[in-house]
């Protein structure tokens, strides 16, 4: 495995292009005078307004976003003094977290210079270029005087990550490790074995926390970092003890906490015994830890480990804090990172971790339900809130200590900034969670059997967006939670096949009967559906028990979609039902209609669709911009399909002369308000791009949508059906957690709307 391991790693470096980086132009460069903006002349004027302020640079220059990553390879990793070529590969890294995790740009700079103050002098004159520097792989002690003198130098953003990366994310598991044992930061007894760049900054910032200096003690190569020590540095003897102890086993009795910045094995199991109770371990060489976990454990059960590996639970990973911490900095365009800023960090971090676990992380670490505990004191790197918690923490830290030059107005934007820069989510998304929130509805989870849905109904609970209803094998539903301790306690469960609902089943079975005795359904049969879910959970909300329903999970859209059609029914004044589906992008959502119900709509189905499509969009707070799309532009070829298309947009036009509707026209047309203003000026459409696309047949549109869904990032959510009588949705199969969540939300917000309909009122 290991060789190929580093067989793919030699592939990953050199296949295709060479590195992990590239730069590419955020501005138009295809016309001559797109180039002609981009350097002379068009450049003169931002360089003269520059020369006149400053402060401009930050805005016409990619300044603000850059991030320099310099080292000069004098301690690469566990690779040691291996030189600035050879630790390129390290800072193009080091430059793609940057970019993937927090949207920040990154030049890697590697500098042949080991003389303290050349290297200095190289790195100042070049700041100029930059808004923040991350300072990367350099050795100990010269990295402390490094940065001290660089700082002092420039007014922007200034971290050696070696240093300070591990102290921040230590320092959040540090505080969480605490908690859980029940200890306070004043009384803790800290061995740290390491004397290097990391291990004092780690051990600085454990003070500032409020670990007493006294009861630290520090080791180096050479053993305990002692008062009689004739051999130590200027920073060595900031740590220096005079207790009786010179090795690791004296230094470790009745110590709560070892951090290990050293090398492998060092720690022996047979240490631990002296240590206190529930100790703390955070043993951090790379690859292999001080002592490996099974090994600690095999000596104490109530050890609670982190390492720096990703296949052993509590991870310290550099990642959670350096990209974050740069991007808050940055965006209050702070002169520097200080501890107020760190601390913000490590706080920020421990807070996180106490929050329920996104899906998506459960997935990426392959765990059915990751939870704050012994297991669990730090987030996973693919935590996709670690940008808005921690960038926002760093940010507010920076204003409140005085560093900010531009200090944050509006949180709520920022918030809905950081997100969007990863694309992890928009507005339309808070918007629905918010109006979710401001009034639950009771939902019936049809599909409570399956493991996906139990954890949507969690995660549904712990954010207070609906009241789950459970439906299925009571004694099974109780086996998944308990399994995947999945915290849902107080959720109904109901059992369609009981005893105890037998009243029910029979109560249900009449009702459908009296509905559908004409549509050959007898008393008997009515019976017997009521023991399928399917049918069970429609008459849920029909009968008022429930306010929406949500299935389809692991049953094809039909057979879903039909019972809740027989039992709850079209709207009053619908004469079809039909799906709607959302594509959110950073840009903003678009609508797809319909793709999911009417296989090939009549020209008055269409025009029902898309005024069942725009009423749906107006609850979004969203005006619809609506095309109809074909394989033509405006008459520009023959065919049933466009005259339909055409014809539904007459009507629109007609009878609904408020509605902003056009088409026929190909899709690269609708989406595109230059094509529109160009070549077609007289659409209703110039003025903006659509953001609805009504489809002339279900094949275009299901195949549309599952394309976009597959090979694409973006995020889908659908189906949405639009006339139903009351909140009805059906899941695709195999949808994600992320996306049963997402169709919840929407099933509260339908249901709210259906309250406000019976009442008489509109749904705002």
């Amino acid at each position: 495995m290991d060789t190929l391991f580093r067989k793919d790693a030699f592939n990953y470096h050199a296949k295709g292009r060479p590195g992990k980086l590239e730069v590419v132009p955020t501005k138009p460069y295809s016309t001559q005078r797109d180039l002609s903006l981009a350097y002379t002349p068009g450049v003169a004027d931002p360089c003269l307004a520059i020369k006149d302020n400053p402060k401009d640079v930050y805005k016409y220059t990619a300044k603000g976003n850059l991030v320099a990553v310099i080292s000069n390879g004098t301690a690469v990793l566990g690779l040691g003094d291996i030189g600035p070529e050879a630790g390129k590969p390290v800072m193009e890294g080091k430059g793609l977290l940057f970019k993937v995790f927090a949207d920040l740009d990154v030049f890697d700079i590697e500098v042949n210079e080991k003389d303290i103050k050349k290297f200095v002098d190289i790195v100042v004159a070049i700041a100029p270029t930059f808004g923040g520097i991350n300072l990367e792989d350099i050795k100990a002690p010269e990295c402390f005087e490094i940065e001290d003198r660089i700082k002092e130098a420039v007014d922007i953003p200034v971290m050696h990550d070696d240093q300070h990366g591990t102290a921040i994310i230590t320092s959040a598991g540090l505080l969480n490790a605490l908690e859980i044992n029940g200890k306070k930061v004043e009384d803790v007894k800290i061995v740290v074995n390491g004397a290097g760049a990391a291990a004092v900054s780690c051990t600085k910032l454990y003070i500032k926390l409020g670990v007493k200096p006294e009861n630290i003690i520090m080791l180096d190569s050479k053993g305990v970092l002692h008062k009689d020590r004739t051999d130590l540095n200027p920073i060595k003897k900031q740590f220096v003890t005079d207790k009786p102890v010179h090795t690791l086993e004296e230094a470790l009795k009745g110590a709560d906490m070892f951090l290990g910045l050293s090398v492998a094995g060092v720690l022996k199991k047979e240490y631990l015994p002296s240590m206190a109770d529930n100790p703390i371990i955070f043993a951090l060489a790379n690859p292999v830890p001080e002592i490996l976990p099974e090994e600690a454990h095999s000596v104490r059960s109530d050890i609670m480990m982190a390492t720096g590996r990703s296949d052993i639970p509590n991870q310290i990973n550099n990642v959670l804090g350096f990209p974050f911490i740069f991007r808050g900095a940055m965006d209050v365009k702070a002169t520097t990172i200080n501890d107020e800023m760190k601390l913000a960090a490590s706080i920020a971090l421990a807070e996180l971790t106490k929050l329920p676990v996104p899906e998506e992380v459960n997935i990426a670490f392959q765990t059915s339900n990751l939870k704050f505990g012994k297991d669990y004191i730090i987030p996973k790197p693919t935590d996709p809130r670690l940008i808005t918690h921690v960038a926002m923490a760093v940010a507010k830290a920076a204003m409140e200590s005085g560093v900010a030059r531009e200090p944050i107005k509006d949180w709520d934007k920022y918030n809905e900034e950081l997100s969007k820069r990863l694309g992890l989510s928009n507005p339309l998304i808070r918007q629905i969670k918010s109006r979710t929130k401001r009034d639950p509805k009771r939902v019936v989870f049809a599909e409570a059997e399956n493991y996906k849905m139990l954890k949507a109904a969690e995660i549904i609970v712990n954010e207070k967006l609906a009241y789950p209803i459970l439906l299925g094998n009571e004694d099974y539903i109780r086996k998944l939670i308990k399994e995947n301790a999945l915290e849902l306690d107080g959720v109904e469960i109901i059992n369609p096949k009981s005893k105890e609902e037998k009243q029910r089943r029979l109560q249900f079975a009449d009702l459908y009967w009296k509905k559908r005795n004409r549509k050959g359904v007898t008393l008997t049969s009515a019976q017997d559906v009521m023991l399928h879910r399917n049918y069970f959970s429609p008459m849920l909300v029909e009968s008022g028990y429930a306010d929406a329903m949500i299935s389809g999970l692991t049953r094809n859209y039909p057979d879903t979609l039909r019972p809740a059609l027989a039992i709850i029914g079209k709207k009053e004044d619908a004469k079809i039902v039909s799906g709607m589906y959302i594509i959110n992008t950073k840009e903003g959502p678009y609508f797809l209609a319909d793709c999911t119900v009417n296989k090939n709509p009549t020209v008055e189905q269409m025009v029902e669709i898309t005024l069942q499509t725009a009423y749906a969009i107006q609850q979004f707070k969203i005006k619809p911009r609506i095309a109809f799309v074909s394989y033509s532009n405006f008459g520009s070829n023959d065919g049933t399909i466009p005259q339909k298309q055409r014809e539904a947009v007459r009507i629109l036009h007609k009878d609904y002369p408020d509605l902003v509707v056009d088409g026929e026209m190909q899709v690269n047309v609708a989406l595109n308000d230059e094509i529109l203003k160009e070549t077609f000026p007289f659409s209703k459409l110039v003025g903006g791009a659509a953001n609805t696309l009504i489809f002339p047949y279900l094949t275009a549109g299901n195949i549309a949508y599952k394309l976009l869904q597959n090979v694409s990032k973006l995020e889908v959510i659908g189906p949405i059906i639009n006339g139903m009588n009351k909140s009805v949705h059906v899941l695709q199969i195999g949808s994600s957690v992320n996306e049963i969540v997402n169709m919840v939300m929407i099933a509260v917000m339908d249901a709210q709307c259906v309250e406000k309909r019976m009442k008489g009122e509109k749904c705002k």
